[in-house]
């Protein structure tokens, strides 16, 4: 997959097997790789088992997921 395969304005693919998208982009691929980094921080700030770890992860998971599903070229749906 490249960005060929999305039309503009569109950074994730919908996957081919499964559910959900994949980046295609680099705004996609910097969306997921924030992602990353910032759950790192919230693992250092805070243990897994901590109130605050949830609080501060759900928003961040929220987030990505609509951001994948709204920047996503097509709708997710079971791909088996």
């Amino acid at each position: 997959m490249s960005e060929e395969d999305v039309r503009p304005g569109f950074w994730f693919k919908p996957k081919a097997f499964g559910y959900g998208a994949t980046p295609v982009t680099w705004q996609g691929w910097l969306v997921v790789a924030l992602f990353v980094l910032l759950t790192g921080l919230i693992l250092r700030l805070a243990m897994p088992r901590h109130p605050l770890f949830l609080a501060l992860l759900a928003p961040l998971t929220l987030a990505l997921v609509w951001i994948s599903w709204a920047k996503t070229d097509g709708a997710w749906r079971w791909r088996p």
